[in-house]
């Protein structure tokens, strides 16, 4: 260590973070508790050892430590040190040997060492006294990166959502450059964007790119955290999809604009519930050693855990809402994000009070401090907001409690969608998903797109895997297949795993058409699992989050262009090109059977036979037929002509062996039926234009979805 012989000015203690000026560049870290905090200039040898020049910033104002450092400028590295008193018991461990990540930082410039050295706490369980500077990513100076192209503004009924894994969906992609395969610019280039476009996405959902660091419990078994929900700065892209080494900031604002000229939004996986310090056995690498009582949610010193992850992110704490808004205002703003969605969204609805016999518990509210603020914040309030409704308790599933600004992840679409096909879900469970969950979101002037319906996301099986394997398969994980759920509402045609079969592979093949045909026929906001739309597998693992370190991303669950399903992908196309064609079947109103312009109610329901489905069948297992017609004289989208009818439809579900169904309707609709999907053909697209009479008989068998539209 060595002094530099300039003393920072005391500066200002907003904004937070390094922010670049002319001169030099002003550091302000909220540690309210501390005594002292030292920005550590920091330079590396050719060997790659560091040195530091240590920096005590001179000023503090409301908990902020504050200082300017003149002749000094972007890409500057350097970390933090704090000093204050060491109290575990309530939750003060204050160690300056450790040097820290900036919670603010722009960009981060390494990765974790040893993880011992990473420990704020001896063998006796005092302070460590062992430096970890060696082992602990640097942060780095950084500008705010060009302007973005301005988003396209998809209005929710044409939302159709993609969500992929930057590295695993072009690491194999031919169509794109070697060098770039993998990478924020890998998934920029024109031939992801045209078979993105070609399918009918319209936003991109990103899995976690903020800067990851893994989990120790993941590094000691030799893996490294593969999807990204372990967050290590909160300001930072994640610098591993970069193509060039640093140039992350850059690179991920080219994706952004070159997504927005093509039309596509980009959406945000984030993690704001736990960090990845896991909890008070884990390491100092950031938030712990500056203000653990003002980030974390504790108890005597010890941290609650809602998440699984071994800590909790304490969304009431005026130092944590700050953060988790001005990290959401920094991706929205300065790189034009559309829209995010909120990882474990139940603990931003944690409040700070309640009780109960297993000690503390704090209940969820959907007006907690972090809701209410991003609800009313003037840019957040504007982009898509997705809450995954849920957390590691009981009490945290909240599926269809967040406020109406909100969209959230339906898990019981997910299970009853996956159920009904694989013979157990009944009709009367199906139809309210298909429908638009109204018993789930019906309230608070909310409409049937909060409801953003799945069958398959990054947790979980693939579509093809849901219908080849009957149990998961996880062992690649290193956890003795304890990890993932066992409850999969999955089948395997017969035989478990990968057959060259030809009736097996034809069933599952139909089974899958079937699936992803309800997805994007519902009423609400499909999102599809990116590969999905190709045929990829995971080999039957249903958790797929770790891979051994040192793996190459073309062999980390990448999706396998080369083996592609080219049926499949055209099949996806023809029906995502239905919806978005057809307003009545993605209307702003949830159906409520009221009279139409014709006299008939907005939707109806049928039978096999037919005849209006009877109270006594709808919760029949024995019913594996459903039926509905909706009217296309009345249809509530905004922007449209009121006085211009749309065609009526005409949608089957079939789950059951051989069976003859009667096509349905009320007793006015005599027109014929146009057949525009079908589910058992391989692309999804009738031979020639198939016409049907009104109440024509038709047959179908095993999992079968048709699609028609009034003539």
């Amino acid at each position: 260590m060595s002094t530099d012989h300039r003393s920072p000015t005391p500066g200002a203690a907003h904004p937070l973070g390094a922010a670049p000026q002319p001169g030099g560049v002003n550091f302000a870290v909220h540690a309210p508790r501390a005594t002292d905090v030292w920005v550590c200039l920091i330079e590396t040898d050719e060997a790659g050892a560091r040195t530091e020049q240590r920096l005590r910033l001179p000023a503090q104002t409301a908990g902020v430590h504050h200082g300017f450092v003149a002749g000094i400028g972007e890409g500057t590295r350097y970390c933090l040190r704090a000093a204050g008193p060491w109290e575990p018991e309530n939750g003060l461990r204050f160690n300056e040997h450790k040097a820290l990540v900036d919670p603010y930082a722009r960009r981060l410039d390494g990765a974790l060492g040893d993880g011992a050295a990473l420990l704020p706490y001896g063998e006796d369980g005092g302070p460590s006294d062992t430096d970890s500077l060696p082992d602990i990513p640097l942060s780095v100076v950084t500008g705010a990166p060009p302007a973005p192209e301005p988003g396209p503004g998809v209005p929710w009924d044409r939302t159709v959502i993609c969500e992929v894994h930057v590295g695993s969906y072009t690491a194999r992609h031919p169509g794109v450059p070697e060098d770039l395969r993998g990478t924020y610019l890998g998934l920029a280039q024109p031939a992801v964007i045209e078979h993105l476009r070609r399918i009918g996405v319209t936003a991109v959902e990103l899995l976690p790119v903020q800067a990851c660091l893994t989990e120790p419990g993941v590094r000691d078994r030799g893996m490294r955290n593969h999807w990204g929900y372990s967050t290590g700065a909160y300001f930072a892209p994640d610098p591993r999809y970069a193509a060039r080494d640093g140039q992350e900031v850059e690179e991920f604002a080219e994706m952004v604009s070159a997504l927005h000229s093509a039309g596509l939004e980009v959406l945000m996986d984030v993690v704001y519930n736990h960090t990845a310090e896991e909890s008070v056995a884990g390491p100092s690498l950031s938030w712990r050693g500056l203000d653990a009582p003002g980030y974390y949610l504790l108890e005597n010193g010890e941290d609650l855990d809602y998440t699984g992850c071994g800590n909790t992110v304490d969304c009431a704490s005026p130092a944590a809402v700050r953060m988790v808004l001005d990290s959401l205002r920094h991706f929205a703003g300065a790189f034009g994000v559309d829209g995010f969605r909120f990882d474990l969204a139940s603990v931003l609805g944690r409040g700070r009070t309640g009780t109960g016999p297993q000690g503390p518990v704090i209940p969820f509210d959907h007006r907690a401090p972090l809701l209410t603020a991003i609800a009313a914040d003037p840019i957040l309030s504007t982009r898509k907001l997705i809450a995954e409704p849920w957390d590691a308790t009981g009490e945290g599933y909240r599926v269809g409690g967040f406020p109406p600004v909100w969209a959230e992840w339906n898990d019981r679409y997910r299970d009853t969608v996956r159920d009904f096909f694989a013979g157990g879900a009944t009709v009367g469970a199906l139809a309210s998903r298909v429908s638009g969950s109204q018993d789930l979101f019906g309230a608070q002037g909310r409409t049937p797109f909060s409801s953003i319906n799945f069958i398959t996301a990054h947790d979980g099986f693939t579509a093809r895997d849901l219908v080849s394997y009957e149990r998961k398969h996880n062992e690649a994980n290193g956890e003795n297949n304890r990890d993932g759920t066992d409850n999969n509402h999955s089948v395997n045609h017969g035989f478990e795993g990968g057959t060259t079969d030809p009736a097996i592979l034809a069933a599952r093949a139909a089974h899958v058409r079937a699936l992803l045909a309800t997805l994007l026929l519902s009423t609400g906001t499909p999102m599809l699992l990116g590969g999905d739309e190709l045929g990829h597998t995971q080999y039957g693992n249903n958790n797929a989050y770790c891979v051994p370190e040192g793996t190459p991303a073309a062999d980390a669950f990448a999706v396998d262009w080369d083996a592609a399903d080219a049926d499949l992908t055209a099949f996806v196309a023809r029906v995502a090109a239905v919806r978005r064609a057809a307003p009545v079947l993605r209307q702003h109103e949830f159906f409520d059977g009221r009279a139409t312009r014709d006299g008939e109610p907005d939707l109806a329901w049928f039978g096999a036979d037919g005849t209006e489905m009877p109270g006594e069948d709808w919760q029949s297992p024995e019913e594996r037929t459903l039926q509905a017609w909706v009217d296309g004289s009345d249809v509530r989208a905004p922007g449209r002509d009121a006085a211009v009818a749309e065609k009526d439809a005409l949608i089957i579900w079939h789950a059951g062996g051989e069976a003859t169904v009667v096509l349905g309707g009320p007793e006015s609709c005599t027109h014929d039926w146009e057949l525009i999907v079908d589910t058992t053909l391989p692309t999804g697209e009738p031979a020639g234009r198939t016409v049907y009479p009104s109440r024509a008989e038709i047959t179908v068998s095993g999992p079968t979805v048709l699609a028609f539209q009034q003539v």
